[in-house]
C-alpha cells in the first residue's frame, strides 16, 4: 500500500518540526510548490521532486509510480489555509497523513509577543477583495484582527480608510510582516492611512490591533444618531428593528437594500451580516454620499454602495439571501425588484415597507405567501412639565420570509 504524507512547511527549514522532517527523510517522492523544494533542497538531495501542488498532477504520478513512500509539502500549516484540504479530500484513497507546522498566524503574533487564541482570522490570499470589507468588518468587532493579506495590504487599509478607521480613529494600528522566515523577514506598524498606501510583497501578513473594538449587533438605532439630510428619507427605528427582526440575518449573509436613502437599514444589517456583504442601492446622488458617510460614521465596512435604480442594476449583484425593500419608485419597478430577487434566488427572504394602500397591494399580489404587518408608532416628548406622544405615520410591512405571523 502506497503511502501519502502532508506536511506543513513552516515558514521555512529551521522551523520545520522533527516529525516533519523524519517524514521528508523517508519519502522517496516530493511534490510542492517551486518554491518550497528549492527551500527544502538540502533535505531532499537526490530524491525526485515534482512542482506540483494540485490533486490531479499528484494522483497521476503517484498511480505511475513504482515508489511507495510520497510526501507533499505545502506552506504554513496544513489546517489554516492551505492546500491540504483539499488534497486530503481528493486523495482520500490514500488516507494522506497530516503533519501539521508553524502558521504565520502563531508565528507572527509570537514575533510581536501577542496572544492570539480570541483574534479573528481572515485570508485575502489569492480571494474576492470583497473579503476587504468583512476584514473592516471584523476590525471593528475584535482587539486583534489577523490577515492573510497577499499581494492586497494596501486594498485593505482602503477598505479601513472608507470604514472611517482614518487618522481620526487614534485607537487602531496595524502589524505588518513581510516574508516572514526568510531573510527578508521585515516587521513594521504603520497607521491605517499609510497602509492604504503602501506596498509589500505577496508574502504579507496583518495584524490590526483595535484597542475600543465593537462587537454589539444594534438593532433599532436612535433615529438621532445617523446624520440626516432634508428631503432623503429615513426608516425609523421601530420599523426598522421590526423589519431586522423578521429578515433574521446571518453573520455571513448577501443583503440588498433596496432605497437605501440615508443608509439606517444599511448599517444595521451590516452589523449583523459581519462576514458578508451589504448591497445598498440608490438612484439619488445626494443620498448615495449620505449612506457612505453614515457607513463610515459608524466605521461599518462590508457595504457596496450601488448607484442606480432598481431593478435594473441588480442583475449585476450577487445572488441575495435576504432583501429589504423601503423604496422601489413605483409599483412596474416593485415587481421587477422581487422577481430578479427570486430569479437569482428561489428561497430569498424579503421584507418589504409600505407607506400607501396601493403600494402594499402591489406587494400582496407580488408575494401571495407573505405575512402582513401594520405598525404604529409614537414618540415621547416632553412639553412643559407633561410628556406628549408624537405619532409617526403608519407602515405597512409585507414580510416573506417563512417565519409565521
Amino acid at each position: 500500500m502506497k503511502e501519502l504524507t502532508i506536511i506543513g512547511a513552516g515558514l521555512g527549514p529551521e522551523s520545520l518540526s522533527a516529525e516533519g522532517h523524519k517524514a521528508l527523510v523517508a519519502a522517496e517522492v516530493w511534490f510542492g510548490a517551486e518554491r518550497l523544494l528549492e527551500l527544502y533542497h538540502t533535505i531532499r538531495g537526490a530524491k525526485q521532486a515534482f512542482p506540483y501542488y494540485r490533486s490531479e498532477a499528484i494522483l497521476q504520478e503517484i498511480e505511475q509510480s513504482p515508489a511507495q513512500r510520497f510526501a507533499v509539502l505545502v506552506s504554513g500549516d496544513p489546517g489554516f489555509y492551505s492546500a491540504a484540504s483539499a488534497l486530503v479530500k481528493d486523495l482520500v484513497e490514500y488516507n494522506p497523513k497530516v503533519i501539521s507546522g508553524i502558521s504565520s498566524l502563531s508565528a507572527f503574533f509570537a514575533r510581536l509577543g501577542k496572544p492570539w487564541e480570541k483574534a479573528a482570522v481572515v485570508s485575502a490570499h489569492g480571494r474576492d477583495i470583497n473579503v476587504a470589507g468583512e476584514f473592516a468588518a471584523l476590525v471593528r468587532r475584535n482587539k486583534y484582527t489577523f490577515c492573510l493579506a497577499g499581494s492586497n495590504a494596501g486594498v485593505l487599509g482602503e477598505a479601513l480608510c472608507a470604514a472611517g478607521f482614518g487618522s481620526d480613529f487614534k485607537s487602531l494600528k496595524i502589524h505588518v510582516g513581510e516574508n516572514l522566515g526568510s531573510a527578508n523577514e521585515r516587521l513594521y506598524t504603520l497607521d491605517v492611512e499609510a497602509l492604504a498606501h503602501a506596498s509589500f510583497s505577496e508574502l504579507t501578513v496583518l495584524l490590526a490591533e483595535n484597542k475600543k473594538p465593537d462587537d454589539r449587533v444594534l438593532h433599532g438605532i436612535s433615529d438621532s444618531s445617523f446624520i440626516r439630510t432634508e428631503g432623503i428619507p429615513m426608516t425609523k427605528a421601530a420599523v426598522r428593528s421590526f423589519c431586522l427582526s423578521q429578515l433574521a440575518l446571518r453573520s455571513g449573509e448577501i443583503v440588498w437594500d433596496i432605497g437605501a436613502g440615508t443608509g439606517s437599514v444599511t448599517v444595521e444589517m451590516a452589523f449583523a451580516v459581519f462576514r458578508g456583504r451589504v448591497y445598498a442601492v440608490e438612484k439619488g446622488k445626494a443620498a448615495i454620499a449620505l449612506i457612505r458617510e453614515n457607513c463610515r460614521n459608524f466605521h461599518v465596512g462590508n457595504v457596496t454602495v450601488v448607484h442606480g435604480e432598481a431593478p435594473y442594476v441588480l442583475a449585476e449583484l450577487p445572488s441575495p439571501d435576504a432583501v429589504f425593500i423601503g423604496g422601489s419608485g413605483g409599483s412596474e419597478n416593485l415587481e421587477g425588484i422581487i422577481a430578479a430577487a427570486r430569479t437569482r434566488n428561489p428561497h430569498v427572504r424579503i421584507v418589504a415597507t409600505a407607506a400607501t394602500i396601493e403600494t402594499a397591494s402591489t406587494l400582496l399580489s407580488a408575494l401571495p405567501n407573505c405575512s402582513l404587518f401594520q405598525i404604529s408608532a409614537a414618540e415621547g416628548r416632553k412639553a412643559g412639565k407633561s410628556h406628549l406622544l408624537i405619532a409617526q405615520n403608519p407602515v405597512m410591512i409585507i414580510s416573506d420570509t417563512g417565519q409565521e405571523a
